[in-house]
């Protein structure tokens, strides 16, 4: 019996001993276990941390289950393998962004030349744009530049930089800051680290040796280039834009620049036009005196003729920054300008108080019943015009309608209405051919007219071209006639009576006649200049220039205002007048109008041969369609100019 309980007493220790183990194994067991059996954590296989055990990071964790906080990996547990923890506090990151905020989980931590890492070049846009793509645009604009297509869009370009090839990487600073890779001190570095044989001309230039002397108000790569929004400077609207860009500093140069022909058309997108670094080179930009500037006289004449084929050396005293408004700048194109500034004027000033006068006298005449004769349509009509005459002026209107309409967006190229106009014809070089096509085509009439007056007065020796009633030259008579109508505006006197040419009309023919001759010659000028320079001194295209543009206004002005109020707009025609299509007008207006070719007439029995049919209705509706139409073009235009004066 005893030895029975003896076994059993012994049997309870043992087994009870054996609990007590057991119990006392537990945690030590546990120690054993995988985290992974209780964390659904696994560390990539890829991950630079996946020979890392979980103590390495989270330390000795004793407590089952473990408290939230001793999980927390903070950035000091990162400082013990990464050696970047000052750099990160002391940058524009420091106290806001933690490793993993950038770099991703700690468990799939993918190395930098991995190309799935957040940190890897072709990644590195989205992650940072997480916090900066906050309406500045600055990711999307660096997406969208040459940096980011070549990176991103063109085949993984992995020598294109991204965001840490600029701005670094642990050690970012805010771009004011000196010690920023992308501050003014060091821009030229950091992008020269890629563009080092730009890095090389630039650092020569005027605008590198201010930047090594140490000075802020020259440019450097991203003043001119942009920070993120990089683009190919050949991409046309890159190129165009680049004026706008140096003028930012060089304010009159830009001005001068603007109202140069380069200027216009560039303005007007004309991509082939000289810009800023054609002449003056991108990087290497140097002084004048400087020997080795692209604009040294002595290298000129390469500098030009990268443009212009046969470059002389008088060509080279052209002026691309002329100021005419300075006498310092250019004495003799400055009083040309002067004249010419004068003169515009003189003739608009003189002819609009003419036609403010004209038209409140007409106005009250017609109240009064004065124009009643003169508005009557009835009747017989008088020919005046024979067909090579009607021709002559249908191309006279055509070619100076598209001379216009071509040549006035040139002198307003810095106004909306004139860029959409070009754009719409299809660019300058549309809006080019045509003027051209139209200049050619005023020569030859301009030609077919003198060639005509020759031969009336040298082969048929007609009388009375040179001089007299059927004379377009000035007379005393009209000088007179002049003075009477003004009396007559002003209700101190009867109309005079006027011949077969008023004094208004020859003041007409002579504009067209003077400006066909100095609006062509100076175009030609301007046309050809390599040609031109041969025979004379290249600051003369500068005058051709000034004469061109200031003529073709006045020209346009006064045709559109003046000669459209003479012939159309006054009330004894308006709202148009047929008379240049038709060739002919009717009997009781031209008795009035022209009292002095009607007796004459009269008297010497030529009347009743010059009295035809009226024009048929037919005839009078495509005769109103065309003039309705190019008088319609006229004062569209007419209000461009007022647009475009009041813009500027």
């Amino acid at each position: 019996m005893s030895n029975v309980v003896t076994t059993s007493g012994r049997t309870r220790a043992i087994l009870a001993a054996g609990f007590v183990a057991l119990w006392l194994a537990v945690p030590a067991a546990n120690a054993q276990l995988d985290c992974a059996d209780c964390h659904d954590v696994v560390v990539a296989d890829e991950s630079i941390h996946a020979d890392f055990a979980c103590t390495d990071c989270h330390g000795e964790l004793t407590d089952v289950p473990h408290p939230e906080d001793e999980l927390v990996v903070g950035q000091d547990v990162c400082a013990q393998c990464h050696s970047v923890g000052d750099e990160l506090g002391e940058s524009i990151h420091g106290g806001m962004v933690g490793c993993q905020d950038c770099h991703g989980s700690a468990h799939e931590i993918l190395p930098i030349s991995d190309l799935d890492s957040p940190m890897s070049a072709v990644k590195q846009p989205a992650a940072c744009g997480e916090c900066h793509e906050t309406g500045n645009g600055l990711i999307q604009g660096y997406l969208d530049s040459v940096h980011g297509r070549a990176l991103l869009k063109s085949g993984l370009v992995m020598v294109a930089p991204s965001c840490s090839d600029c701005h670094g990487s642990h050690d970012i600073q805010p771009i004011d800051d000196e010690s920023s890779r992308v501050s003014h001190a060091k821009t030229p570095d950091t992008c020269g680290s890629c563009h080092q044989g730009i890095l090389m001309q630039w650092e020569n230039s005027a605008h590198g040796l201010n930047w090594e002397e140490g000075g802020t108000d020259g440019p450097v790569c991203k003043t001119c280039h942009s920070s993120h929004m990089v683009e190919r400077p050949q991409m046309g609207a890159v190129r165009l834009e680049f004026p706008e860009t140096c003028g930012n500093c060089h304010v009159h140069e830009l001005e001068t620049y603007r109202h140069s022909f380069h200027g216009e058309v560039t303005d007007l997108g004309f991509v082939a036009g000289a810009i800023c670094s054609d002449c003056h080179t991108p990087h290497n930009n140097l002084p004048e005196d400087n020997p080795q500037s692209s604009i040294h006289p002595d290298n000129l004449m390469a500098t030009c003729g990268q443009c212009h084929d046969n470059v002389s050396p008088a060509f080279l005293t052209f002026d691309p920054h002329n100021d005419p408004k300075d006498p310092e700048d250019n004495a003799i194109l400055h009083y040309l300008w002067f004249f010419m500034t004068a003169l515009l004027i003189g003739v608009f000033g003189f002819f609009g108080v003419h036609t403010v006068l004209w038209l409140q006298r007409s106005l009250v005449a017609l109240s009064r019943g004065e124009l009643e004769a003169e508005r009557s349509k009835e009747g017989p009509w008088v020919r005046r015009f024979a067909r090579p005459q009607i021709l002559v002026h249908a191309t006279v209107i055509s070619t100076f309608l598209v001379l216009a309409a071509t040549g006035l967006p040139l002198k307003f190229h810095y106004t909306d209405w004139a860029q959409t106009a070009v754009s719409f014809v299809g660019g300058v070089a549309v809006t080019r051919f045509l003027h051209r096509i139209s200049a050619v085509l005023t020569f030859g009439y301009f030609l077919f007219h003198v060639g005509t007056l020759i031969k009336r007065g040298l082969i048929e020796k007609e009388s009375g071209l040179l001089w007299g009633w059927k004379s377009m030259v000035p007379r005393i008579k009209d000088l007179t006639d002049m003075i009477g109508n003004l009396r007559y505006f002003l209700y101190m006197g009867k109309r005079p009576r006027f011949d077969r040419f008023t004094y208004w009309e020859k003041f007409d023919y002579f504009a067209v006649f003077w400006g066909v001759a100095i609006i062509g010659s100076s175009g030609l000028a301007l046309w050809f200049p390599e040609l031109f320079a041969r025979v004379l001194p290249g600051w003369m295209l500068n005058g051709a220039f000034i004469v061109h543009s200031d003529e073709a206004l006045l020209a346009v002005g006064f045709i559109f205002v003046f000669h459209f109020f003479h012939t159309h707009m006054r009330p004894e025609s308006f709202p148009l007048d047929p008379v240049i299509f038709t060739g002919s007008m009717p009997l009781e207006r031209f008795k009035e109008e022209r009292p002095d070719e009607y007796q004459r007439l009269v008297e010497r029995g030529e009347l009743e041969s010059l009295l035809v049919e009226p024009p048929s209705a037919a005839q009078l509706r495509k005769i109103r369609f065309w003039g309705f139409t190019a008088v319609a073009v006229g004062l569209i235009l007419v209000l461009g100019i007022l647009v475009a004066f009041l813009h500027h």
